[in-house]
């Protein structure tokens, strides 16, 4: 191992959103909220008081509360500072980039010492979210009422999707012009690919090691695709339980390379002039970079087993938010403007002009490796490819039941 610092229609769409999700749709929590916060949803209308909702009420409180405090996991959240300011230009907008594990841990532990700071959290890592964050009365799912009915039920219920994501795998077209390099999954792990895969450290990030485990959970298929591979059963390594265990043991073995960043990850993949570039496990919304960067990064459409693993991205009210009006509005913003629809014209660069005001939110994201929450926006260019790829989909309760586990033989397999 080495280190190294044709658009479907839109209920088709909403169909493949939803699926994402299913899994977490039934794990709301049942128990009632502390008396503190009980008084706090009251006054806030959030929760069980979350009726009869007034937007011109919320705007004109958020404008006097004056800030809205932001923990997420994307740092293209900052981009949106400055658009959200020219709208409401009374509010001040505070935005700390923590990375998916950051953003959970520093909410559960400013809480835990009874420091009420955040009022936007937004992150992945489905299994903490859900069973660590929302069962247990630290964030409050919060839908604007406005875009209830263009939002499928599995994406905003028992927790909104801000954007749902994937992980994909990343090959460089110039090296490959005829196209990837493989076929099926196992070849990644054979001698010719020895020290030429990377993917960022999923012990610190959590839409890596969703992406880790939700392969991990799909045993029988990544046995099924190593037979189909070589025509022979998969026979186990010493300790090892099942062949998903099995792929990522062997990746390590074979020098996979591990980073810090994603975006170093995307260059060593996608950089021009390389002679033998990365292949790269990584977020599909790197995808981007190709313009942006001048990468040459193309996804692998149709690979055996899985092109894509999918999760959400979810947003919420942090508890006891000391700005819960802001923090709606600055959810609704994140949604995109309510007169963006399937028949909106949406031109690049997005974070200008009228793709802007339309997008809003939504804009830093409006990549192929991003499908919205709403039913009723289109897909950006190139975003055919999602429909295409064949995935997985992130299991919340895999993850919260299997996550210590499944790091204990991260460690251990990467230490080898």
């Amino acid at each position: 191992m080495k280190f190294n610092l044709s658009h479907l229609t839109a209920t088709l769409m909403a169909g493949v959103i939803c699926a994402s999700v299913f899994a977490v749709s039934q794990a709301s929590a049942t128990s009632a909220p502390p008396a503190e916060m009980d008084a706090w949803l009251k006054s806030s209308k959030l929760g069980a008081y979350d009726k009869n909702e007034n937007w011109d009420d919320i705007i004109a409180a958020a404008k006097k509360e004056g800030e809205v405090v932001i923990y997420t996991s994307s740092g293209r959240i900052a981009k949106l500072v400055k658009p959200f300011n020219a709208l409401y230009p009374e509010i001040t907008v505070t935005v700390h980039d923590l990375g998916s594990v950051k953003t959970i841990e520093k909410t559960i532990r400013e809480q835990d010492a009874n420091i009420f700071n955040v009022d936007v959290v937004t992150t992945g890592n489905s299994g903490s979210v859900i069973f660590e964050m929302l069962n247990k009365h630290r964030i409050v799912n919060y839908v604007p009422h406005h875009y209830i009915d263009r939002i499928p039920v599995g994406n905003r219920d028992p927790l909104l999707m801000r954007v749902n994501e994937a992980m994909v795998f990343f090959y460089n077209a110039e090296s490959y012009p005829s196209g990837p390099p493989i076929t099926n999954l196992w070849e990644l792990t054979e001698d010719k690919f020895k020290g030429r895969v990377g993917i960022k450290n999923p012990l610190a990030s959590g839409s890596n090691l969703m992406a880790v485990m939700t392969m991990i959970q799909h045993a029988d298929e990544m046995a099924a695709a190593y037979k189909r591979h070589t025509g022979k059963d998969i026979v186990l390594s010493e300790g090892i339980e099942d062949a998903g265990q099995e792929y990522f043991a062997r990746l390590l073995a074979n020098d996979l390379v591990i980073f810090k960043s994603g975006t170093k990850l995307a260059v060593a993949s996608g950089k021009k002039g390389q002679a033998k570039p990365l292949i790269s496990i990584a977020n599909m919304t790197y995808i981007s970079r190709n313009d942006s960067k001048g990468l040459v990064n193309r996804m692998m459409l149709d690979v055996d087993p899985v092109a894509k693993l999918i999760y959400p991205t979810f947003m919420a009210v942090g508890r006891q938010a000391p700005h819960p009006n802001a923090a709606k509005l600055f959810i609704s913003y994140l949604l995109g403007s309510i007169d963006l629809n399937m028949n909106s014209k949406l031109e690049k660069p997005y974070m200008e002009g009228a793709s802007l005001d339309l997008l809003q939110g939504l804009a830093p994201y409006y990549d192929p490796g991003s499908i919205s929450p709403r039913s009723d926006v289109p897909l950006p260019a190139g975003g055919e490819a999602w429909d295409i790829m064949k995935g997985w989909e992130v299991d919340a309760q895999y993850m919260w039941d299997n996550a210590p586990r499944m790091r204990d033989f991260w460690t251990i397999q990467s230490s080898k």
